[in-house]
């Protein structure tokens, strides 16, 4: 990079903020946009400036890296895909309304893609011919789409967003459980190199599936938590693969969701904040706080 073109500040298209954006909730929203790197277009969908398309590169380039040293080979999916493979195993329906549907002209029906298991079957069993095609890493950095029902927390919870997903496609449990702990270390690796904070976590698959799945969270400041969704690292024996999800600009899941590890148990309660009556609703008062306010209602009248 020795070569490369300088940048002056004076030429550079970054407006800078004064103040935080009216809605937003986490301080990496309120941080990105102020210092120019992110702008938002509509709810969940955000543009790219240039000090912020040069960081998302950066993120890119460590990502590839330590994905190509696991042996790992890259490949470019359609955003826009077919109706029949999702509904062949069922989630055109169990996405529910998150999915993005839609009608070429002749009324056939796509989507724009949320997740690409589907595809990357489908990829692998027409390119490998015998099981000595096997094993084989497959992965991509590309766009995915999500109807959120409130998209938030800046570029975390998005409609829009950059995904790398990956799958290994093996013969046996045994070479499945080591392309895992190959991701596994890779992303510690990614981590490590962006300089990150981080806590792996037992998680759960959710609509992806797969037989274990762990995530990989961040301490932060954020309203609902003290933890930020990192990528998340899934065990699928039904298709003999494992996914990796990530990288910078995705969506990715916030602590305190049902079934999450970090998720507050329903019979926890905080000891800072007051007790409740059982049905009432109301915070009962220290002792004596009520008669000394019916005392002073009394002197009023």
């Amino acid at each position: 990079m020795a070569n490369a073109p300088v940048q002056r500040m004076s030429q550079l298209m970054a407006k800078t903020l004064r103040d935080d954006p009216a809605d937003a909730e986490v301080l990496s929203h309120k941080l990105l946009v102020r210092a120019g790197y992110v702008r938002r277009t509509a709810a969940g969908i955000w543009t790219w400036l240039p000090l912020g398309k040069k960081v998302l590169a950066n993120v890119e380039r460590i990502v590839r890296e330590e994905m190509d040293a696991i042996g790992a080979q890259e490949v470019l999916l359609p955003a826009l895909l077919p109706r029949e493979p999702y509904e062949a195993t069922g989630r055109w329906d169990e996405y529910g309304p998150e999915l993005f549907r839609l009608q070429d002209r002749k009324g056939g029906d796509y989507l724009l893609g949320p997740t690409h298991e589907e595809i990357f079957t489908l990829l692998v069993k027409d390119q490998a011919s015998s099981y000595k095609d096997l094993p084989v890493i497959l992965y991509q950095i590309q766009t995915k789409f999500r109807d959120e029902a409130r998209p938030r927390a800046g570029i975390l919870r998005g409609r829009e967003f950059l995904m790398k997903d990956s799958y290994s496609f093996d013969t046996e449990d045994e070479g499945l459980a080591r392309s895992y702990a190959l991701h596994r270390e890779a992303y510690r690796k990614v981590f490590e190199r962006l300089g990150l904070d981080y806590r792996i976590c037992a998680a759960t698959a959710g609509a992806m599936g797969g037989s274990k799945s762990e995530e990989f969270l961040a301490p932060g400041r954020g309203r609902r938590g003290h933890l930020r969704g990192l990528p998340e690292l899934r065990l699928r024996r039904e298709h003999r693969g494992d996914r990796v999800r990530a990288a910078a600009g995705r969506r990715l899941r916030r602590p305190g969701r049902r079934g999450h590890p970090h998720a507050r148990h329903p019979d926890h309660r905080d000891p800072r904040r007051p007790a409740r009556r059982g049905g009432l609703g109301h915070a009962e008062e220290p002792a004596g706080q009520g008669r000394r306010r019916d005392r002073r209602r009394g002197r009023a009248r």
